[in-house]
């Protein structure tokens, strides 16, 4: 029995440690090619996207976006970031202007061109829980913790065995 026990363990956690790396991945190796995450954090552009969805944005330059992209940008000098549909362009005073796909009308402002941080490319529906509360203590404080746990019964009995046959 114990055999069996060790061998689910292995796979529980060799499991376990996969589902960290490809998170990991989802979350920090995108920006490597250059994608910024943002969570959805009001339900204004569904049903594209969701509260607690995750967006990955690409920069581009702000005279290649049509009416129909979805743009995040800055909402105003807070920092606030929103992520909502193009309905028109005006090229001359370059401002975008704005509608969340939920919304019966524009939104109050225009998008100024230097506030567009980039264009949705895709999104992974409810990461933007998992993204919030690893970015946060105590989320990150206790995903260290668990990760370190599993690479370390993982890698550990290894070691151990190793050193007990020599």
């Amino acid at each position: 029995m114990s055999r069996f026990i060790k061998k689910a363990w292995g796979i529980i956690s060799s499991s376990l440690v996969i589902i960290m790396v490809l998170s990991a991945i989802f979350l920090m190796g995108v920006r490597l090619m250059g994608y910024q995450c943002f969570n959805i954090i009001s339900s204004s552009m569904e049903p594209e996207y969701c509260v607690g969805d995750l967006v990955y944005v690409k920069k581009v330059d702000p005279t290649t976006i049509q009416p129909g992209d979805v743009i995040t940008f800055l909402v105003n000098e807070n920092l606030v970031i929103g992520t909502h549909r193009v309905v028109r362009v005006d090229s001359q005073t370059q401002h975008f202007y704005t509608k969340g796909d939920a919304n019966e009308i524009e939104d109050g402002s225009p998008v100024h061109f230097n506030n567009v941080i980039g264009v949705s490319k895709f999104s992974l529906p409810k990461l933007g829980y998992v993204s919030d509360f690893v970015q946060n203590p105590p989320g990150t404080y206790i995903t260290l913790a668990v990760g370190l746990f599993f690479i370390l019964t993982v890698f550990l009995p290894d070691f151990f065995r190793k050193k007990k046959e020599s």
